[in-house]
């Protein structure tokens, strides 16, 4: 059974439509990653599935009992607020000590917990909020361009750990990536969104698709780089950073 299920879902922001006739699911322990061009309503995707923003037609349905995990874009933080990575991870309270070291551990940061916030590096930061999200062990992990900010070497070593956590875990990953080069080697499937499913399915049939082509252009100069599927055999993202392409949100 798939673990969410999107049905006909547009949404529209005033008199905006931002998505329109999207359907899609999310089945267990798969990778899929959301693609598309700036103002496509990738995020808005998200914000419907986590019931941030209501359908103005159709609807979202999650599996019995499913939990979902949530690694915003972003998340602004007063600096001078002195908090500590475990007291972060506490909140809103209820959080017992022992899963906050799982999670860190989950996330790679181990030895974060008495670090305080304000003093961590973007890649740590990021860290801490994957850390946040596996606190509720979802079966359903959703990131909306988790990477942002952070240089092609902390994609790489990111995306790599979304990869052991779904090994470690088995939760499904649903993902916005504006790494179109990361695509490749981290997905089982690929939905380009432009206000509309415009192609979907594994990594070489979109990049091959014309709906893609027309977006992103062809060659690692604006498309998908066609990279062996091998996620499962200790492969290391970061050999690729050489055909970086951006198409942010």
């Amino acid at each position: 059974m798939s673990l969410v299920r999107v049905e006909d879902l547009s949404v529209r922001y005033g008199a905006r439509t931002v998505l329109s006739h999207v359907s899609l699911c999310v089945e267990p322990g798969e990778i899929v990653t959301i693609v598309g061009p700036n103002g496509s309503g990738k995020t808005s995707l998200l914000r419907a599935i986590i019931g941030a923003v209501k359908p103005f037609r159709g609807q979202v349905t999650r599996g019995n009992g499913v939990k979902v995990g949530y690694v915003p874009q972003k998340l602004h933080i007063d600096e001078t607020l002195p908090i500590t990575v475990s007291r972060f991870l506490k909140l809103p309270g209820g959080v017992a000590a022992a899963d906050i070291q799982q999670a860190l551990t989950q996330a790679g940061v181990p030895d974060l917990s008495g670090a305080q916030l304000s003093q961590l590096s973007g890649g740590q930061f990021q860290r801490v909020l994957l850390a946040r999200a596996l606190i509720g062990k979802p079966d359903l992990l959703l990131l909306d361009e988790a990477t942002q900010g952070l240089d092609q070497r902390g994609s790489a070593s990111f995306y790599q750990q979304i990869e052991s956590v779904r090994q470690d875990t088995g939760c499904a990953v649903l993902m916005i990536s504006h790494e179109l080069h990361v695509v490749m080697s981290a997905s089982d499937r690929v939905i380009c969104l432009n206000g509309h499913v415009c192609c979907e399915g594994t990594p070489a049939v979109v990049a091959s698709a014309p709906e893609y082509r027309a977006l992103f252009g062809t060659g690692t100069g604006g498309a998908l780089a066609l990279y062996r599927h091998e996620h499962d055999h200790g492969h290391d993202h970061g050999d690729h950073t050489h055909d970086h392409t951006e198409a942010a949100e």
